[in-house]
């Protein structure tokens, strides 16, 4: 089962709704507040963790510097309301739960878009 930690700019709504469907999570706003991406980066690598995000300096990250990553979901969002982000990440969850390990994720409202990590 994968594991998640949550970016600040996410949101606790998320960090709960993962945590109330069973799955190990971790908040970046209460483990390492303040932290910069990299760092967010190589904790999720470190610990085996699948990072949920609205920052797209992520995908610059794993796909202009090549950095390493155990899988990431970037909500691009129009309404970034907490009930959006908690149905889309659950349309992911059901539809794409064993493709999301080392994988780029793009969700917006009408799309689910899964990239192979490099």
């Amino acid at each position: 089962m994968p594991r998640f930690i949550v970016d600040e700019c996410t949101g606790m709504s998320v960090v709960i709704f993962l945590c109330a469907q069973g799955y190990d999570t971790i908040s970046v706003s209460e483990t390492m507040p303040q932290a910069v991406d990299v760092d967010i980066l190589q904790r999720a690598v470190t610990d085996n963790r699948i990072v949920v995000t609205n920052d797209r300096d992520f995908g610059d990250m794993v796909f202009r510097d090549r950095r390493a990553h155990r899988g990431i979901i970037l909500l691009r969002l129009s309404d970034d309301l907490p009930a959006t982000k908690l149905h889309v990440l659950d349309a992911v969850l059901k539809e794409h739960l064993e493709r999301l390990t080392d994988h780029f994720v793009v969700v917006t409202e009408d799309n689910i878009r899964i990239r192979s990590r490099i």
